[in-house]
């Protein structure tokens, strides 16, 4: 029997989940960063934190596939030779090309799409799993990020029940646009999915954390 949900009703069997990473032009990545990395740098960062970001989505074995928006084309052959697949991004702006790209997971059959930063050097499997248990009894499931106004990952069932927000407090606008729908929502809170990475304070918070993990696995 579907199990009813804040007026949707969502099948708890044949489960299709999907994720999308977005990522910008590495030309264009990371700028708050440009007074500390060189542009060379900054694009190895990405890169680097988006090869993180897939292969702990592939290791979490409960997605049907990973797909990577960006108008940047060196992302897009990288991140096949990963396993992901690769969308070029059709529409200008953030919200309006995740939207775009939704819409052909729709396409697809697709029941849960998870949307997730691409600069989350700390993301464990468990947190990704946490997600998708979550949206068993959610429609929405939302990662804040360490601030508490940003959202790092928007997990919902079935695509597109909320439109995207992303952007300066898309918290509480996803909280909002739950609410207005009559909608579950649920919130995932770890460092794993918070700390995504735009400054150099929060690369030293990462340093700091990995030298944390280093002496506690020494110890």
């Amino acid at each position: 029997m579907p199990a009813h949900r804040g007026g949707i009703e969502h099948s708890q069997t044949h489960m299709i989940n999907r994720a999308l990473i977005p990522v910008k032009a590495l030309d264009r990545a990371k700028s708050r960063l440009s007074k500390h990395l060189t542009p060379n740098q900054r694009a190895f960062l990405v890169l680097e934190m988006l090869h993180h970001v897939i292969c702990t989505l592939q290791e979490s074995a409960v997605l049907t596939s990973i797909t990577v928006v960006s108008p940047d084309e060196r992302v897009l052959e990288q991140v096949q030779a990963w396993g992901a697949q690769a969308l070029l991004e059709e529409q200008h702006g953030h919200n309006t090309a995740l939207h775009a790209a939704a819409l052909h997971q729709i396409e697809a059959g697709t029941t849960a799409l998870l949307t997730i930063s691409a600069d989350l050097p700390l993301l464990q499997v468990s947190d990704v799993r946490t997600m998708f248990e979550q949206v068993q009894s959610h429609d929405i499931v939302l990662a804040p990020s360490r601030e508490g106004t940003g959202t790092n990952a928007l997990l919902v069932s079935p695509p597109l029940v909320v439109p995207y927000v992303f952007g300066p407090g898309s918290l509480q606008r996803y909280q909002l646009e739950a609410q207005q729908r009559d909608l579950k929502s649920a919130l995932a809170r770890n460092i794993g999915l918070a700390l995504d990475i735009d400054t150099i304070e929060d690369l030293r918070t990462l340093r700091r954390y990995e030298m944390r993990n280093k002496a506690a696995h020494a110890s």
